[in-house]
């Protein structure tokens, strides 16, 4: 169920927001019950080296030491 709290949408922009979240939800039963670690594999070294590595952003050396 949805609720809209404040404002007044349209009905298309209703319908518009209720296509996402339908797709988002389709989505993330699709990827099934894979994609989730369970809870005694959030703390293994080896699920951090599976992944890819992420690059740091742009200036990120400069963030890294000098205090804002």
């Amino acid at each position: 169920m949805i609720k809209v709290i404040r404002g007044n949408p349209t009905p298309e922009e209703l319908a518009a927001a209720l296509a996402v979240v339908r797709a988002r939800a389709a989505a993330s039963t699709s990827a099934g019950a894979d994609a989730v670690a369970p809870p005694e594999q959030w703390a293994d070294p080896a699920r951090i080296a599976r992944g890819g590595s992420q690059l740091p952003g742009p200036r990120a050396w400069a963030r890294t030491y000098w205090p804002v």
